[in-house]
């Protein structure tokens, strides 16, 4: 059985696990999949957040990924983030930089088995704060400034890739290297916020090679599971897991305790359970109908028949979902195109959104018009 067929029918834990601390965020990005701004009443306590971090203590994760919202925006974020990595669990936490000051950033120096990433979408003012809002930029280059100094180390800058910055990737390489940082990169789904802005920013066909070449090129980088569906423009597959993990080796957490299959599909259909849940997470991860149903073999379809199947597994689950498209049909971005006339097909007013909505009213400050 190869590497892929294990990770397929799941493992006993997750191996990257996203937990999405708040809802509250003091941006509005437009391509934001959690469609965040409002912090959610119902969101889980301290206490309720420590039992589950014991829970991921039990089950051997190795690190979870804390986002949002703005995780820093929690009034408990540093007592979360010092019980997991005092208690073996590692953190990588993604954050717009804003509420990093000097202090915070002396303070997460000293900390061991913790990684940040500062969210940047372009290399300068304009191409980022188009669509993470004005002066997010000053923001981003500000923290990364503090961090630097404060003698952090390594930290990501997480790019999402549109087509209005991949002529940037040099750019942000050169970037990343300025500060001793490392370059990850990830793409762009049509979640949350992300629905309406989808069409105006994905890449270009052009620009998808433009990607798998330059990735290639440049190994280091990371993407996660982030462009896998690339793999079908030639022979030599891009590092990084070459599959769709939702519900085998990866899920999400999101701020109420909702645990969802895939951290871009935040919809009922894709609910597994709850935290609060009896069993909590470990039941909901190892019991529920929904991922052992996942972990089924796939349905026959369009894609399972085609020649380039075995290198791009048929793309991404939350790209298709949200575009209308079956599970068992092409990748709306397939680099062979196969996806184009489901795309041409599909009524906009009939596609599924997130189940819920936490956007400030009036608070998208960007205008996504042409560039």
């Amino acid at each position: 059985m190869t590497l892929t067929d294990q990770l397929k029918r799941g493992l006993d834990a997750p191996i990257c696990l996203t937990w999405e601390l708040t809802y509250a965020c003091n941006l509005a990005c437009t391509h934001c999949l959690s469609s965040s701004g409002r912090r959610d009443p119902d969101e889980l306590s301290t206490a309720e957040a420590l039992s589950v971090i014991d829970q991921l203590r039990a089950m051997q994760v190795f690190y979870v990924n804390l986002g949002g919202g703005e995780p820093m925006l929690r009034p408990d974020f540093f007592e979360l983030i010092d019980y997991a990595t005092t208690n073996g669990v590692g953190v990588k936490f993604s954050t717009n930089g804003s509420r990093i000051n000097a202090e915070n950033a002396a303070r997460l120096a000293a900390m061991d088995y913790l990684d940040i990433q500062i969210s940047l979408d372009g290399t300068d003012a304009a191409v980022n704060d188009h669509v993470r809002g004005e002066g997010s930029y000053d923001e981003a280059i500000r923290a990364m400034q503090l961090l630097q100094d404060a003698d952090f180390g390594e930290f990501k800058i997480s790019v999402v890739v549109t087509r209005h910055n991949v002529d940037q990737l040099d750019e942000f390489q050169n970037l990343a290297e300025r500060f001793g940082a490392q370059l990850r990169l990830t793409r762009l789904r049509p979640s949350g916020r992300g629905a309406d802005s989808w069409h105006e920013l994905h890449p270009t066909q052009a620009q998808q090679r433009q990607i798998y070449e330059w990735l290639l090129a440049h190994p280091n980088t990371l993407t996660g599971d982030s462009f896998f569906h690339l793999n079908a423009l030639g022979e030599e597959n891009l590092p990084g897991l070459n599959l769709c993990g939702a519900g085998r080796v990866v899920c999400l957490i999101d701020p109420i305790g909702d645990v969802y299959a895939c951290p871009f599909v935040l919809h009922d259909e894709f609910k597994a359970g709850n935290v609060r849940g009896e069993g909590g997470f470990t039941s909901v991860w190892r019991e529920s109908d929904l991922f052992l149903d996942l972990r089924e073999p796939e349905a026959e379809g369009a894609c399972t028949a085609c020649g380039m199947y075995d290198a791009c597994q048929g793309g991404c689950m939350a790209a298709k979902f949200f575009t209308g498209i079956p599970l068992s049909e092409p990748d709306p971005e397939c680099v062979g195109g196969h996806g184009e006339e489901w795309l041409a097909a599909a009524n906009p007013s009939t596609l599924p959104r997130n189940t819920s909505d936490h956007s400030r009213p009036g608070a998208v400050s960007v205008s996504l018009g042409r560039r």
